[in-house]
């Protein structure tokens, strides 16, 4: 067997969406890595749905937005979302959301959510990143063993198809190897249960004529609310035929028949193909470390949701984009000595918020009363029906699926992240409205035809202007003697000027705000290494 020594600054381990997306930002970030995943990178069961909104924006930010809404997904398929006793049985509550084609943009953002299934999805990101050996990913690779040391992390692959082996020296080590994550293990972290773990099952099938018989009545998602066994979702995948339900096992933990499960949820006669089903569990978690040295935890090997909501995978490639840019600052030079450790500082606490609403959603699931009577064709049955969507219109249902606020909403609170003296926003995810108070995701305005506030941040510190910038050029000497990249941008927009709340407000090159204030330091040097960890 041959064997070679690679050099790289990142090793990234695990080729899920998480770790294809620290890759797609560390080489926006013009930073050298490599990605080993141990499968084939085929997905015959797909589990992530759709692409939440901020991290569409992310996807603009590397360039792909566009490609995520011609993966595929039919631009005329509404989003709804129905409570029903049947896909084709009554239904009893509808939130209506309308197609790609007909939806308007928020004010909020550029990039609202769009559906992509990780088959689809997976295949994209590789594309754009290359395979071995012409890109970082190398696919049918595994991690045989690893070893930190002062200067590095030292990794020893096979290539499973040749079975040839390779040393890799890398700088940092970044685990998105799931929510088993061995690395975490060996190093010695825990993450510990935040609430019980349960036990589903997922059944993916074909039902090639079900979108048009039911026309429109088509939904995203149809939420089961049948008292005797089925009252977790039915989910189209693609918008065309390919669907997964989810179920719970047998009382005797045995898996329920797929196609008798399948046709109890469409309680329809049409032609179905069950493709796979699988069982799996259900865990909150959260690790009680994002970091260990030189290496870090990203995605499920650091934290693990309940999919209700559908944070799980958003909250990853969030975790990637906060360590992306710090790793680059890091490597290029330019970064404080305790940079780093903000990642964990950051990132945990939103991870926790974000596990927790998700739990709520599901609880809000399994707590739902189920009167026997809803099945039945009768006047008692119909009362039941008109009572449950009496209650859901009255209760807190659009919580899960108008989430802006966890997508959004999240505030960053770090010793690089200079808070002023007014009061923060609150951190009810359901009453968010956009703010620039430091720490939060930099507000989204149209600038011309085409181009947000957002799109100016990625690679450098960026110092929004509303007000005449004099002693600008102080920040810019600064930076310049620090090699932090900085830019300074005047805005003469009164509507986004109230947007952004103050004269000046410093942005990070994640797009987070670092400080704002009315009026600029006469000596910046003290604040600008703060924000970029030298405290």
């Amino acid at each position: 067997m041959n064997k070679t020594t690679i050099e790289t600054d990142v090793l990234i381990v695990g080729g899920g969406p998480v770790g294809l997306a620290i890759a797609l930002e560390l080489r926006y970030q013009g930073i050298d890595c490599i990605l080993v995943e141990e499968s084939d990178g085929i997905i015959t069961h797909p589990k992530v749905g759709t692409v939440g909104p901020r991290s569409m924006e992310l996807c603009r930010r590397w360039g792909i937005a566009q490609q995520v809404r011609d993966a595929g997904w039919p631009d005329d398929h509404p989003l709804d979302i129905a409570w029903v006793t049947a896909v084709g049985g009554y239904e009893i509550f509808r939130l209506h959301f309308p197609s790609h084609r007909t939806r308007s943009l928020p004010d909020y953002t550029p990039e609202p959510e769009h559906p992509c299934p990780q088959h689809w999805l997976l295949p994209l990101l590789v594309k754009n990143l290359g395979q071995h050996p012409y890109g970082p990913v190398n696919l049918r690779c595994r991690l045989d063993s690893f070893e930190q040391t002062n200067d590095g992390v030292h990794a020893d692959i096979t290539y499973l198809t040749s079975e040839n082996t390779a040393k890799i020296n890398a700088k940092y080590l970044v685990a998105c190897d799931g929510a088993k994550s061995l690395i975490r293990r060996k190093c010695g972290i825990k993450a510990p249960a935040y609430h019980h773990t349960r036990v589903f099952q997922n059944i993916l099938f074909q039902a090639p004529q079900l979108p048009e018989v039911l026309g429109t009545r088509k939904a995203l998602v149809f939420y089961l609310v049948n008292p005797k066994r089925l009252r977790y979702p039915l989910r189209s995948i693609d918008g065309k035929g390919l669907y997964r339900l989810t179920a719970v096992p047998q009382e005797d933990g045995e898996q329920r028949d797929p196609v008798e499960a399948v046709q109890e949820a469409l309680g329809m006669d049409t032609p179905i193909e069950i493709l796979s089903s699988m069982q799996w569990h259900l865990t909150h978690r959260v690790a009680e470390h994002f970091r260990c040295d030189r290496i870090f935890f990203v995605g499920d090997s650091a934290h693990t949701l309940s999919p209700s909501g559908g944070f799980g995978m958003n909250t990853g490639i969030a975790d990637a984009v906060d360590l992306g840019w710090k790793l680059a600052a890091t490597l290029k030079g330019w970064a404080g000595s305790h940079l780093l450790d903000t990642y964990e500082t950051e990132r945990r606490p939103i991870a926790v918020r974000n596990m927790e609403e998700a739990h709520v959603n599901l609880q809000r699931t399994l707590k739902r009363t189920l009167h026997p009577e809803i099945m039945n064709d009768s006047p008692a049955g119909q009362q039941a029906r008109q009572q449950m969507a009496e209650n859901m219109n009255r209760g807190d249902v659009r919580r899960e699926f108008e989430s802006q606020g966890v997508h959004f909403g999240f505030r960053y609170e770090s010793k690089a992240i200079i808070p002023d003296d007014s009061p923060p926003p609150t951190n009810d995810p359901h009453q968010w409205r956009q703010s620039s108070y430091p720490g939060c995701r930099a507000p989204h305005a149209w600038l011309e035809s085409g181009k947000s506030t957002i799109d100016l941040f990625g690679h450098n510190f960026v110092l929004m202007c509303f007000s005449k910038a004099q002693g600008v050029e102080t920040w810019e000497q600064v930076c310049n003697q620090k090699g932090i990249p900085f830019a300074s941008i005047q805005i003469d927009n009164p509507e986004i000027a109230k947007l952004y709340e103050r004269d000046y407000v410093l942005v990070r090159p994640d797009g987070h705000v670092a400080w704002r204030s009315d009026n600029l330091p006469q000596d910046p040097a003290t604040l600008i290494d703060r924000v970029r960890g030298n405290f």
